[in-house]
């Protein structure tokens, strides 16, 4: 049964793809952004009061339009300005699982992130990229960086990155506290 416009609510988000980057409104599911995102049903987003960047000219506005559309697959990254925009992790994990905190580094043929995945378990990169239906993955207090354009950054609370975009997941050690050198 689809659900109607009255359980739908507007955010606000940054959808960055291979050349573009799309700021505008997103009508979501009480499943939030994440369940949107992963939805299998669907392959692409309407992007409501939309502002399209070029990557390499970020600051720079080509346009702005009403609505546009974007396929998934093509999306690199969405950005949120709140982590409850993702919605209930719980209902996109299939239930309540006692999670593990790791700072990871992901790179993209376009962008570098950074930030805290959020996992059930032990770090297994297997299970990261083939677990589950679903190609984005999120990643808290993330930050995006374009490869050859480092002027393009985008600091987030929460960001989804597509896990078949990606072309390296590694851990980031923690800093070894060490004493004065004797």
């Amino acid at each position: 049964m689809p659900e109607t416009k009255s359980t739908q609510r507007q955010l606000l988000a940054d959808y960055l793809s291979s050349s573009y980057r799309v700021v505008g409104k997103i009508m979501v599911p009480n499943s939030g952004l994440l369940g949107m995102m992963n939805d299998p049903t669907t392959s692409f987003l309407e992007v409501m009061d939309a502002k399209l960047a070029r990557i390499h000219t970020p600051t720079r506005l080509v346009g702005e339009y009403e609505a546009i559309a974007l396929f998934k697959t093509n999306l690199f990254a969405v950005c949120l300005t709140r982590r409850e925009d993702l919605g209930s992790y719980a209902v996109a994990r299939g239930g309540y699982q006692t999670l593990s905190n790791y700072t990871i580094r992901v790179t993209t043929p376009v962008y570098e992130l950074e930030g805290t995945l959020e996992w059930s378990g032990r770090f297994d990169f297997a299970s990261i990229m083939g677990e589950g239906i679903g190609d984005f993955v999120p990643l808290y207090k993330a930050t995006l960086t374009s490869i050859l354009i480092p002027l393009l950054r985008v600091e987030s609370p929460a960001m989804l990155f597509n896990r078949r975009q990606v072309d390296l997941l590694a851990v980031i050690p923690e800093k070894k506290k060490t004493g004065p050198i004797a």
